[in-house]
């Protein structure tokens, strides 16, 4: 998701290449906060909630197809950006920025529901490999 992001930014007209959502987010959140401070939170706090997302996403189906996934990715950025961030005042609802921002935004997003399906899947069939058994590692 973080490599669809940097590369749509790269490529965003300059009237838009303004920060993307995380940071935005971030920003909105606390404005005190310096900048270096800000870009890493924004990273941080991405990358967790991408987890937390999968997450809940995960008891759904064990081994979902990647057609949930992106269905699951595409439920995140509505239910985020026409949701719960409008609806508490972080930033406008999606409708209000501009297109090519949210076309990058939709697009990272079904990556990322994309790449959920296909770790879950992944998951589960490793998950042989974590099982009992005698411990050979010992000090």
């Amino acid at each position: 998701m973080t490599a669809v992001m940097r590369r749509f930014h790269a490529r965003l007209g300059d009237k838009d290449r303004y920060p993307l959502p995380p940071r935005e987010i971030v920003t909105s959140v606390v404005p005190a906060m310096p900048d270096n401070a800000a870009r890493n939170t924004a990273i941080v706090a991405h990358f967790a909630y991408g987890a937390l997302s999968g997450a809940a996403l995960a008891p759904l189906r064990r081994e979902p197809a990647v057609a949930f996934g992106v269905a699951g990715g595409a439920g995140i950025w509505l239910a985020s950006y026409f949701g719960w961030i409008p609806a508490f005042a972080v930033l406008k609802p999606a409708q209000k920025h501009p297109a090519p921002r949210n076309a990058g935004m939709i697009m990272a997003h079904i990556v990322w529901g994309a790449c959920f399906s296909l770790a879950q899947r992944e998951l589960v069939k490793a998950r042989w490999a974590f099982d009992g058994g005698p411990i050979k590692d010992r000090a």
